[in-house]
């Protein structure tokens, strides 16, 4: 009796536990319907045995309801990759399922048919299952205990191709209508885009990207047709995946053309891959799809003070009488080393702040929390206080500026030695203004910002990588003012000062996504910089603003940025 009793309560367990499959098309109704296809991920169609026949049609697999206890009324739809040939990210599927479900998401995988239809679009019959299911879905809301208007996606590769098409084109019928499901809408509210397959259009007939992606004739594909129902999206994408990154880019710009919250993270030396799910729940906490906002926190009192043991030295960036182009209106430059007591690298990060090349604060929220950040870690910080307001004498803004900063990097190379540090291993990094700097710094190397005057400016004033924190003033819709178009259109082009010369350095980017100094600025560079074979990484901010650090809610994007930084430059600590 015993035994039975403990049988039962078994087989409780796994039925209470036990995923519910729900065929998507009712008998005899699914449209083009071919022989060869099935709806099956890839494990169960390499079973022994498996039976194409019995599975032709698409379905939903509903998951575990999330904890009460955490429990926050959103429903993922989880859309495998393959290629339109098979479902094949069973991993994948697995990984977001848990990762979602005990944030309190409610899980459902989604398999269509495949593989690729024939005399239709490769896409067309993934297509159709795909706006059925997201009418069953949102049906299903009531009974399951999720919002019927909380319902978001995530994908990958040619389940990210899909994904777009059901976040951009709801409105266009895939299908005819054949019951009263079809009377439910078929938009989704917002959808996490893992390297998109087939979106550009040297590749939308099913092949990796030709050109990759770029060309005066290579554009996004026009099947997605971005409707009044096209919602908010976080994209990610390898800077080397054969299905190009471009693809991702242009989506992104037609979501800010359109005014639609957005993020896009890119990542360098990365093939196609599902990249930055952490990212991804960060978008979906700062949407406010996980549940309220959380209360947002200053900076400065998050790293309120340096960490002990740190040499604080100071000097001054010219010798007394030899700075070029003195202007009657402009502070002092100068430097300071911090250096903490044990190093774990023997890199060196120089770092400045913005303020519009009107004023700058080396003590400021966009620099002593990086410096004390850095210094933690055990990497040694140079902060720079370089000549504002702006020159009085009819030079371009950031003239002085750039002057100090080549330098400050000349001085810093020059004495690394002697400090037990490294003077090959050398980064800039700058906010807003900086972030201008930091660009001229990073791509202008080669090009003499002032005549030398002593041994020091023998030294190169290259830069190893560079740090661009929403730099302002690099699009010609925004020489000198926000960007008054966006910076979205082609017309908006990176202003000339930027050289791209051939010491031209890798750059890790963060940018708010509203801001007016607009986040095309580092969209567009990162562009130009993988065209000339230059990997840098970039994570725009959904909703965010200029000076997005500042204040920022803890479990977003703006509340980890600093490491985002820590991240990209870990390879100087191993």
């Amino acid at each position: 009796m015993k035994k039975f009793f403990a049988l039962v309560l078994i087989l409780c367990s796994l039925n209470a536990f036990s995923w519910e499959r729900v065929s998507v098309w009712p008998k005899g109704k699914m449209p083009d319907a071919q022989d060869h296809q099935i709806a099956a991920m890839t494990d169960e169609a390499g079973e022994k045995g498996f039976k194409p026949e019995k599975h032709r049609v698409a379905y939903l697999e509903w998951f575990e309801a999330p904890d009460e206890s955490v429990r926050n009324g959103a429903c993922m739809i989880l859309i495998s990759g393959g290629g339109y040939y098979n479902c094949c990210d069973v991993g994948l599927i697995d990984y977001w399922h848990k990762e979602l479900t005990k944030r309190g998401v409610q899980c459902v995988n989604f398999v269509y048919r495949t593989p690729r239809p024939v005399g239709l679009p490769i896409y067309q019959t993934a297509w159709e299952d795909g706006q059925r299911a997201v009418r069953m879905v949102r049906s299903e809301a009531a009974k399951r205990g999720f919002d019927p208007e909380k319902i978001g996606t995530v994908s990958m590769s040619a389940g990210s191709h899909l994904a777009l098409l059901l976040a951009t084109s709801s409105q266009t019928p895939a299908y005819e209508p054949i019951d009263k499901i079809d009377e439910i809408p078929c938009h989704i509210n917002w959808a996490i885009v893992n390297a998109p397959a087939y979106a550009t259009t040297d590749g939308e007939t099913g092949t990796p990207s030709l050109r990759e992606g770029y060309g005066t004739d290579v554009t996004l594909s026009d099947v997605f047709k971005f409707d009044e129902k096209t919602c908010p999206m976080s994209l990610h994408h390898g800077g080397l995946d054969p299905y190009s990154p471009n693809a991702s880019t242009q989506v992104y710009r037609q979501l800010r053309r359109m005014g639609i919250p957005a993020e896009l993270h890119l990542y360098p030396g990365k093939g196609h891959g599902a990249f930055g799910f952490e990212r991804a729940i960060e978008f979906m906490t700062q949407m406010g799809f996980l549940g309220p906002v959380p209360e947002p926190e200053n900076i400065m009192d998050r790293f309120p003070s340096d960490i002990p043991g740190v040499t604080k030295t100071v000097e001054d960036v010219w010798p007394e009488g030899k700075m070029p182009d003195p202007q009657p209106n402009q502070c002092k430059p100068y430097l300071e080393w911090h250096i903490p007591a044990v190093l774990k690298t023997k890199a060196i990060q120089i770092i400045y702040s913005g303020g519009a090349y009107t004023g700058n604060d080396p003590d400021g929220f966009e620099v002593a929390p990086a410096r004390r950040y850095l210094n933690e870690k055990g990497m040694a910080v140079v902060v720079m206080k370089y000549r504002t307001p702006r020159p009085v004498t009819g030079l371009a803004k950031h003239t002085t500026a750039w002057q100090d900063l080549q330098r400050v990097i000349r001085i810093v190379r020059s004495e690394a030695s002697s400090k037990g540090l490294d003077p090959d291993h050398i980064g800039i990094m700058g906010s807003s203004a900086g972030g201008h700097l930091t660009l001229m710094g990073v791509t202008s190397s080669r090009h003499k910002s002032y005549y030398p005057i002593d041994d020091i400016d023998k030294v190169s004033c290259k830069v190893q990588w560079g740090v661009g924190i929403y730099p302002a003033y690099s699009l010609t819709d925004g020489i000198d003012v926000p960007n008054t178009g966006g910076g979205n259109d082609d017309s908006a082009f990176l202003v000339p000062e930027f050289s791209f010369d051939l010491d031209t350095a890798p750059m890790l980017f963060i940018h708010g996504d509203a801001d007016g100094w607009a986040s095309m600025n580092s969209v567009k560079t990162w562009e130009k910089m993988r065209a000339m074979g230059i990997q840098s990484e970039l994570h725009t901010l959904a909703l965010r603003p200029h000076c997005f650090q500042q204040s920022a809610s803890p479990g977003t994007g703006s509340y980890t940025w600093l490491d985002r930084i820590g991240e990209y430059l870990q390879p100087l600590f191993d």
